[in-house]
């Protein structure tokens, strides 16, 4: 009985803490036509989280560079290009970072936490004051 509920608990603990286990491969999901059009990696570096692009879906797209990019990121390719930077994990929600939106070469304020209803489902959004913009990624299998 006590292995019993000491498995159960080590079980508990273990899909909890995956809840919020955002370091991966995740899906970026095209709004409109709902299909993956890239694929984000995120790592842990220290207590800082990163995200790049590591697969492109329109092979016609895979040799592209960022030209509106600025900075050290103008003229790089969008494959393997570092979109997020700096998050640090608040609780329940990964901010104080940015992401960059390489088809304008903007960075803007970002947060990002996983779905409460569904731990394969990570909620991106990207923000200016009080306007903002939400994406759907999606565990990748």
């Amino acid at each position: 009985m006590k292995n019993l509920f000491l498995n159960l608990l080590a079980f508990l603990l273990f899909q909890s803490s995956f809840g919020q286990n955002i370091v991966g491969e995740w899906n970026n999901i095209d709004p409109e036509t709902q299909k993956v059009n890239s694929t984000i990696t995120i790592t842990k570096r220290g207590n800082e989280y990163f995200g790049a692009i590591t697969h492109i879906s329109n092979p016609a797209k895979r040799n592209e560079i960022c030209t509106k990019c600025k900075g050290d990121l103008k003229g790089k390719p969008m494959l393997g290009l570092e979109i997020l930077r700096n998050l640090k994990k608040n609780d329940d929600i990964f901010d104080g970072g940015k992401i960059l939106d390489p088809k304008s070469g903007k960075d803007y304020k970002c947060k990002i936490w996983v779905d409460e209803d569904d731990a394969n489902t990570l909620n991106v959004r990207g923000y200016i004051g009080f306007f903002y913009s939400t994406r759907t990624w999606v565990r990748k299998k």
